[in-house]
C-alpha cells in the first residue's frame, strides 16, 4: 500500500463519514428506491435503477424516474399484474444501449421471479448459500434471470461474473439491499446475506481511487480486481468492507486524490 495503514484507515474512515450522509441520496440513483416504503417496491425500483446506472448520473436518475412513472409509481403491483399489452408502453424506453427490447425483457423476468421464485431476495440468497459467496449469488441470479425467452442482445446488460465482469451495478444493488447503518442511505432490507460478504461496486472512480491509495494493483476493472480491492478493504472493516465505496467513489469524483498528489 502507498500509505501507512493507520493513515489510510483514518483517511477512509473520515471520507466514509463525510460522504455517507443523507444528502448523498439527492445526487445518486439510490434516490429512486427511496421513493418507496414497501419492501418489494424498493427492491424492484432499486434493481431497475441499478441496471441503468452507467453514464451521466443526471440521465440515470431521470430515466429511473421515467421507469417508475411508467409503472404508475407502484412497481410491485405493476410487475405482479401486468399483462402482455401493458409492457408495450416501454417499447420506446432508451438509456444509452439499453432499449425497449431490453427493458421489456427485464420487466418480464422480474415478473417471473416474483411470481415463480418468491422474489429477488430469495434468488440472491439461494445463490449465496451455495458457498457463502457473492460470486455464487450473482452467478445463480443471472441463470434464473435469463431462464425466460429473450433476445441475445439483452444478455449484455446483465453482468456475468463467470466471464470475469466486475458486475458493478449488481454489487451496488446488493449494497443497497444488504448494508444498514445509521445514515440510512442503504436499506438493509435483506437479512440472510451478511454485509461482511459484500463485494465492492467497482467502477472507474472506485478503481482510480483504489490504485491511487495502493488498495488495487490490477489495471483492469474486472472481477479479479473486485476481489483484490475488497480483500484489502476487509483489513480496515471486516464486518462492512464495502462501506468504503462511499469514500473511494466520492474522493475520485471530487478529484481529491489528484489534488493530494500534486
Amino acid at each position: 500500500m502507498h500509505y501507512n495503514f493507520k493513515i489510510l484507515f483514518e483517511l477512509l474512515e473520515d471520507r466514509y463519514q463525510k460522504y455517507n450522509i443523507n444528502s448523498f441520496i439527492d445526487s445518486d440513483p439510490v434516490q429512486i428506491p427511496h421513493l418507496f416504503n414497501r419492501k418489494e417496491d424498493i427492491e424492484i425500483s432499486a434493481f431497475l435503477a441499478a441496471s441503468i446506472a452507467w453514464g451521466q448520473r443526471k440521465t440515470i436518475i431521470n430515466n429511473g424516474y421515467k421507469l417508475v412513472k411508467l409503472m404508475d409509481n407502484a412497481p410491485y403491483d405493476f410487475i405482479m399484474n401486468a399483462e402482455h399489452s401493458d409492457f408495450d408502453m416501454f417499447q420506446d424506453f432508451v438509456h444509452r444501449t439499453f432499449n425497449g427490447i431490453d427493458c421489456i425483457f427485464f420487466l418480464k423476468s422480474l415478473q417471473n421471479i416474483y411470481k415463480n421464485h418468491n422474489g429477488l431476495e430469495s434468488i440472491f440468497t439461494e445463490g449465496y448459500k451455495i458457498d457463502k459467496s457473492i460470486y455464487s449469488s450473482l452467478k445463480h441470479f443471472r441463470n434464473v434471470f435469463l431462464e425466460i425467452d429473450h433476445e441475445r442482445r439483452s444478455e449484455k446488460h446483465l453482468s456475468s461474473v463467470e466471464a470475469n465482469s466486475a458486475a458493478k451495478r449488481l454489487n451496488m444493488f446488493l449494497r443497497w439491499m444488504v448494508r444498514k447503518d445509521k445514515q440510512d442511505v442503504d436499506f438493509g432490507l435483506w437479512k440472510n446475506i451478511p454485509a461482511s460478504s459484500l463485494m465492492i461496486p467497482l467502477d472507474v472512480h472506485v478503481g482510480n481511487a483504489g490504485r491511487a491509495l495502493g488498495l488495487l494493483k490490477r489495471t483492469q476493472n474486472d472481477w479479479h480486481a473486485v476481489e483484490e480491492i475488497t480483500t484489502n478493504l476487509i483489513l480496515f472493516d471486516p464486518k462492512d468492507p464495502v462501506k468504503y465505496d462511499f469514500a473511494l467513489f466520492s474522493m475520485s469524483l471530487n478529484k481529491e486524490l489528484e489534488q493530494q498528489n500534486k
